[in-house]
């Protein structure tokens, strides 16, 4: 164990007591589930017969990934169970949502365990996967290692390594070499990140994004001819996944465009519904409405506010054109990819340091338009949209190309998954471990178990 991966053992080990108090905060924050924190200590593993493969995304982006993956590997292996973990509230909501109707009786969701000792060899011993399969950049070194010691083979799939954070694991090169080289697979979602992987000291190839892969968003059919009855030809355009500060963009360039398009509908969907009222006091001298609420945009609704969950297939598929959100502030940019398979033109800022190699190719192809951050990027904003609302042929044409250009990995999910499948092989099934069944809560006045 080298000196840093034993600092971080032993500091989780000694924050453990704080834990629970933390964690009933995020309960009160709604960033929690009360009822299911004994998963986040490891308990409450109920492992059916037969192999598990263990699955692990971080929150929402990494899990929807992870589906077009999960339905090719429940059609090659028909006898594989599925364990999925993530950390975040939206993710779980969303997945259980998501999840193929084939594949739930095959899964079961559990929150991941946070990074203690004692707690993760607790959730290994009660699930005893066969193998287990990370997404993206989540890398927990005391749950690797746990895993590592038991004999279950790991993969990283879709792997993301930015340059910001290979300098970070560069400034502990024997650490990031032991938690990288546990993993026998590390496929990468670029050539660039499976260089800075390999330069850790990880076996990394690149064959491809899974986002590009994911089906199309979700809709209610009937609700979608509901609200195209509601809106009639009225011109529509959508903020998505917007972040703090975005928002009151928006509202700037609903009345910038409202004075040459009177009948305007801006649609702002946050990418934490919970700020739905905030946003809407943003607005409060127009008519807003609030999906939330159970409002319907009536005919001089200026401003929806779509503060709920689950629901962009509905508002991609209703919109002239979508400014991706997380790009006009300084936050890495959100997904351009399910406009893109709707057919709905892509607008975005200039903060887009978490799909790069995305947008790269989107602008390669004509498949997207570019908002200048500058001295007025509610103008700017504005602007773009007047041009997609004025020129229809122009966003019909730019939505081609991206279509097109998000199509392109259609198979991918069938190539890893059978790449990954030999790995359930290398471990033999494991012989029972220690019951998973529930844990009480730790008192907020005591200390939760901890130790190696």
């Amino acid at each position: 164990m080298s000196p840093v991966a034993c600092a971080w053992h032993w500091l989780a080990i000694a924050a453990s007591p704080l834990v629970p108090t933390y964690l009933r905060r995020r309960v009160r924050r709604g960033k929690e589930l009360l009822d299911r924190l004994p998963e986040r200590f490891g308990a409450e593993a109920a492992r059916p017969p037969g192999p598990l493969l263990w699955l692990h995304a971080a929150s929402v982006g990494e899990m929807l990934s992870l589906l077009p993956l999960l339905e090719a590997l429940g059609g090659a292996a028909p006898t594989l169970s599925f364990l999925v973990t993530t950390g975040t509230v939206t993710s779980a909501t969303l997945l259980g949502r998501r999840v193929p109707p084939a594949l739930a009786p095959r899964m079961i969701h559990r929150f991941v365990p946070l990074d203690v000792p004692r707690w993760v060899g607790r959730f290994l011993d009660g699930w005893r996967p066969n193998a287990a399969v990370f997404v993206e950049s989540e890398l927990w070194p005391n749950l690797i290692a746990a895993a590592q010691a038991r004999g279950v083979p790991l993969a990283l799939v879709n792997g993301r390594m930015s340059e910001i954070s290979a300098r970070w694991w560069g400034r502990a090169p024997g650490f990031a070499r032991g938690v990288l080289q546990s993993f026998r697979m590390v496929l990468a979602q670029t050539e660039a990140d499976a260089a800075r992987f390999r330069a850790l000291g990880a076996s990394a190839q690149s064959w491809g994004n899974l986002k590009y892969a994911a089906p199309p968003l979700p809709v209610d059919g009937a609700e979608l001819a509901r609200m195209r009855g509601l809106l009639g030809d009225r011109p529509v355009w959508l903020a998505a996944s917007t972040h703090p500060g975005e928002e009151t963009m928006a509202v700037a360039a609903h009345r910038h465009l409202a004075e040459r398009w009177p009948d305007l509908l801006t649609i702002i969907v946050p990418r934490h519904p919970e700020r739905g009222a905030e946003i809407a006091a943003l607005a409060a001298d127009l008519p807003v409405a609030r999906r939330a609420a159970g409002q319907d945009p009536g005919p001089e609704t200026a401003i929806l506010v779509a503060d709920t969950l689950g629901e962009l297939g509905l508002f991609y598929r209703l919109a002239a054109t979508a400014f991706v959100g997380g790009s006009l502030v300084p936050h890495g940019g959100q997904n351009p990819l399910e406009p893109a398979r709707l057919g709905c033109p892509v607008l975005v800022g200039p903060h887009i340091g978490n799909f790069v190699e995305v947008y790269d190719r989107l602008d390669r192809v004509g498949g997207v338009t570019w908002i200048d951050a500058g001295t007025d990027p509610a103008a700017a904003l504005a602007e773009a949209v007047n041009a997609m609302l004025t020129v229809p042929d122009r966003g019909r044409s730019q939505a081609e190309a991206a279509a097109g250009m998000a199509a392109e990995e259609a198979g991918l999910p069938e190539r890893i998954a059978a790449a990954l499948l030999p790995l359930l092989s290398l471990r033999e099934a494991p012989a029972a471990g220690p019951a998973g069944g529930a844990m009480a809560l730790p008192e907020q006045s005591g200390a939760p178990e901890s130790g190696i």
